[in-house]
């Protein structure tokens, strides 16, 4: 009876700790949730590949796009963004979602349509959000805010189980990319009590994400061959076939207009997602959060809403992980 009750004891233990072990595991990579212009230049695609090799980092729940006005409509930014998904062979196991087309302003007044535009990838938002999880979902913007601005108009309930880390604006400096495409979206989330995140591009100067580049010479040097061996051919945006993303990398950095003699591109959004794996690798300050006018920055020195801002990224250490993984990729799992 004693070793009868003593095995079972002895069962029981090695269940619960096995089930313990595996709740830590999951518990301890960050849920995220990529929104991407996929097809805009080249900084989308290698995101997408340095959170794919992150698996031991990352649970990533999905991927949705948009469009911008680089990069032709919705369809373009799809099919750009399911070519990195299958040359990193996560296609198969991980949803992919069609957003917003127009501009925030130009969806809202339609969000009581079940075909509005950008439904797919907003309600999916919507969706991911509401699953019961150890840690907030994080929504990744890297292009315009639309689709992330609709979700949250459409269910504003969401804003206590999201935190939004986005990659734009030049603060506090006028313009930049992806602010411009639909200021109404980022002003709306400005104005809206959500964790929100901006990971700054400042292009031009050292203090943001323009500053983490690489170039020809070493995407030619470093990346050929890099990455798993894809299940299916994939034809690139601008011809050729490829089978790994270390290949395609050098094909969109050779075919890409670039900023100096060097083939200098950066690879901001990828420098978005290196801070969530590692925030020793840029600086975070919290501030009262400012309001565009007339694409000009206002502070807002007495507002009670604050946000985050993210500047004075460590180049080294980023782009020496993003190659690091490249080569050492551990790929996601659905």
């Amino acid at each position: 009876m004693k070793n009868l009750l003593f095995a079972l004891l002895l069962v029981m233990g090695i269940t619960i700790l096995t089930s313990s072990c595996h709740k830590q595991t999951n518990s301890g990579k960050h849920r995220v949730l990529l929104d991407s212009d996929a097809n805009n230049e080249l900084d989308d695609q290698h995101a997408m590949a340095y959170l794919f090799f992150n698996g031991d980092v990352f649970d990533v729940v999905g991927i949705t796009v948009n469009t911008t006005r680089s990069g032709g409509n919705i369809e373009g930014h799809y099919k750009e963004a399911r070519r990195v998904m299958d040359l990193c062979n996560v296609y198969e196991s991980m949803p992919l979602y069609k957003g917003a087309d127009a501009s925030f302003q130009e969806i809202r007044p339609n969000l009581d349509q079940p075909d509005f535009d950008g439904a797919e990838a907003v309600d999916f938002i919507i969706e991911q959000a509401h699953k019961e999880a150890d840690e907030k979902l994080i929504l990744l913007p890297v292009g315009k805010l639309t689709n992330i601005a609709l979700a949250l108009e459409k269910d504003p309930s969401i804003a206590s189980k999201v935190r939004i880390v986005w990659l734009g604006s030049n603060y506090p400096y006028a313009g930049e990319y992806n602010q411009d495409n639909d200021e109404e979206s980022m002003n709306y989330i400005l104005n809206t009590d959500v964790p929100f995140e901006i990971v700054l591009v400042r292009g031009g100067k050292e203090t943001g994400t323009a500053a983490v580049s690489s170039n020809r010479a070493e995407i030619n040097s470093i990346m050929p061959g890099k990455g798993p061996l894809a299940n299916k051919t994939v034809i690139g945006r601008h011809g050729d076939s490829f089978d790994r993303f270390g290949d395609y990398s050098v094909s969109l950095y050779n075919n890409i207009q670039t900023y100096d003699e060097a083939g200098t591109r950066p690879l901001y959004d990828m420098a978005a997602i290196a801070i969530i794996k590692d925030p020793s690798w840029a600086e975070k300050k919290e501030i009262p959060a400012p309001i565009l006018v007339d694409g000009e920055w206002q502070e807002r020195p007495d507002n009670p809403r604050k946000v985050f801002i993210w500047e004075n990224f460590n180049k080294e250490a980023i782009m020496g992980d993003f190659f690091d993984r490249m080569e050492n990729y551990v790929l996601v799992t659905p």
